[in-house]
C-alpha cells in the first residue's frame, strides 16, 4: 500500500455472521478493507476480493496493535467461547488487549458490537461480557461506537432445524406469543459498515434491531407455511434447559450464563429501550426471510 492510497477500515470476525457482513457492505462500497484472521487460510476469500489480509491472536497485544495501525477504523468484535469454564476472564483479557492495542494503533474511531442489555450492571448473563467489552473500551479515549443489537434472528437455526423433523419448534423465550425485538446479523454488518464511515468524534451507543419486533409464534408460523404443514410450540420448562442445550457443549459457566440471560429476556429486564441515552437504528430484513433461508438451508 503506497502512502497516497487511503487507509483502510479493519474489519474482525469475518469468519462469522457479522463481520463478513460488514467486509462485504464495505468492499462493495469501493472502501478498502483489511480483514483480520487468525488463520491465513481463512482469509482467502477476501483476498480474491482485492481485501488486505492480517493475522492476529486477539489475546496478543503486539499482532492487534499491528493489524489496527494505518488505519481509518476498525469494526471490533469479542467472540465469546462457551464451551470455557473462564470464558468471562478470557473476555475480559480479549477486551483489554483491543483497548490498549487501539490507543497503541492510534485508531481514529471503533464500531464495537455489543448487546442489548449491556448497560445492566447484573442479571444478564452472557451479555455481562458485552458489558466488559464496553467498559474496557469506552474508558481509553478512542471515539467508539456500541453497537448493541437485538437478538439475532440467525438464533432460531436449530430451532427451526427441530421444527422441520419434529412439527414442533422449541423455545427457550416465554411467553410464546410475547414480542421482542430481533434482527438478522446481515443488518448488523451493513450498520457496522455504515456506522464506520460516519465522520464522529466522539462516543456513543446505538441500539438496532429489525423492522418490527417478533415472537416464538411468528417464527412458528413462517416455518409452517414455508414447509406447508402445521408446526406447534412448546416453551421449554427451566428445568428441561440443560437437557436440551447438551448438543451445544456449554461448559458449566456458559450453561449458567445462558439461564441468567433468558431468564432477563423473559421478565424483560433486557430490554432494547432501557438506555434512555442510545440513538435508535431500524434494520430492513424481515423474520420471513431469515426463517425461509434457515429452513431451504437445511432441507
Amino acid at each position: 500500500m503506497t502512502a497516497s492510497s487511503p487507509l483502510p477500515y479493519v474489519v474482525f470476525g469475518v469468519t462469522g455472521r457479522t463481520g463478513a457482513a460488514a467486509a462485504d457492505a464495505l468492499l462493495c462500497s469501493g472502501c478498502p478493507v483489511r480483514v483480520v484472521v487468525r488463520d491465513l487460510a481463512k482469509g482467502r476469500p477476501w483476498a480474491e476480493r482485492g481485501a488486505e489480509v492480517a493475522v492476529a491472536d486477539l489475546t496478543d497485544l503486539a499482532s492487534m496493535t499491528k493489524v489496527l495501525s494505518q488505519a481509518q477504523g476498525a469494526y471490533v468484535v469479542s467472540p465469546q467461547h462457551y464451551n470455557r469454564e473462564d470464558l468471562f476472564e478470557r473476555a475480559d483479557l480479549i477486551a483489554d488487549t483491543t483497548a490498549r492495542a487501539a490507543v497503541a494503533a492510534d485508531v481514529p474511531r471503533l464500531v464495537a458490537l455489543s448487546s442489548v442489555g449491556a448497560d445492566r450492571e447484573s442479571g444478564t448473563g452472557w451479555i455481562g461480557m458485552n458489558r466488559m467489552f464496553e467498559q474496557r473500551l469506552g474508558a481509553i479515549g478512542v471515539p467508539t461506537i456500541f453497537l448493541r443489537t437485538a437478538y439475532f434472528m440467525e438464533n432460531w437455526m436449530p430451532m427451526v432445524g427441530q421444527a422441520m423433523r419434529s412439527g414442533t419448534l422449541p423455545t427457550f423465550l416465554a411467553p410464546p406469543q410475547r414480542s421482542l425485538p430481533m434482527v438478522a446479523t446481515v443488518d448488523v454488518g451493513s450498520a457496522a459498515a455504515a456506522l464506520l464511515q460516519e465522520e464522529r468524534t466522539g462516543t456513543c451507543v446505538v441500539t438496532l434491531s429489525g423492522p418490527k419486533d417478533y415472537a416464538p409464534n411468528d417464527v412458528a408460523a413462517i416455518v409452517s407455511a414455508t414447509l406447508g404443514k402445521p408446526v406447534d410450540v412448546a416453551v421449554l420448562p427451566e428445568a428441561e434447559w440443560p437437557k436440551a442445550l447438551a448438543d451445544a457443549h456449554f461448559s458449566r459457566a456458559a450453561l449458567a450464563g445462558f439461564i441468567e440471560m433468558t431468564r432477563g429476556l423473559n421478565c424483560s429486564h433486557i430490554d432494547i429501550k432501557s438506555d434512555p441515552s442510545a440513538v435508535q437504528w431500524t434494520g430492513t430484513t424481515a423474520l420471513k426471510q431469515v426463517i425461509v433461508e434457515l429452513v431451504q438451508r437445511q432441507r
